[in-house]
């Protein structure tokens, strides 16, 4: 659809770029039928789609997914895996965000446990949730370098604890240490009924204690 220069310099003018391209991608034979409201929400509706899934790929880009093209609705091979198709569709409905439910990924190594946690991050982006992905070790050495600075350990649970998903890969793989324990508790105290966490450990039950 043809916009004539003035309005696009108007809608320029407002950061309207979105909804000035909308226009533009309006094929004239589409529109002839229709009056001026349905082609202006016809635009509206284009540029607002536009936006939300370039919202959603900044909040993908944030999580900082492992495997960023792990998707719940194209995971191969489930029964094999012994993965269940209802509790995966669930899962990718996000229900569990909404009640602050925990998810636990648990298998042998190898299993798909990494692609399964970075598929529900992803799961969780596009209903507009903030997700991060992070590998418990990687984690731990987080917890150490801010124990070096003033107020390091506090700024990092607050970082953390503005997530509506936290996916924690490699689950206490290795023991941790006392600062990471109560770095880990007071996550998880701050957490409590107000945000998910999806694990995934190989039989981290009896490393457990307290946690």
């Amino acid at each position: 659809m043809i916009v004539d220069t003035e309005a696009k310099r108007k809608l320029r003018e407002m950061n309207a770029t979105d909804l000035l391209d909308a226009f533009e991608r309006l094929d004239e034979q589409t529109t002839m039928p229709l009056s001026h409201t349905g082609v202006i929400r016809l635009a509206v509706d284009s540029a607002r789609s536009g936006h939300m899934d370039a919202g959603i790929q900044r909040l993908v880009k944030r999580a900082g997914l492992r495997y960023p093209q792990a998707d719940l609705r194209t995971i191969d091979l489930m029964e094999e895996r012994g993965i269940d198709r209802s509790v995966i569709a669930g899962l990718d409905a996000g229900n569990y965000l909404g009640q602050r439910l925990n998810v636990v990924f648990q298998g042998a190594t190898g299993s798909g446990k990494s692609h399964l946690l970075c598929a529900l991050a992803k799961s969780a982006c596009r209903g507009r949730y903030r997700a991060i992905y992070v590998r418990m070790p990687d984690l731990a050495e987080q917890v150490t370098a801010a124990a070096g600075k003033p107020g390091g350990v506090p700024k990092l649970v607050r970082k953390y604890s503005t997530y509506n998903l936290l996916a924690i890969d490699e689950w206490l793989v290795d023991k941790p240490d006392e600062p990471f324990k109560r770095f880990l508790l007071e996550l998880m105290e701050l957490w409590y009924d107000t945000a998910s966490t999806a694990f995934a450990p190989p039989n981290w039950r009896p490393r457990n204690g307290r946690f």
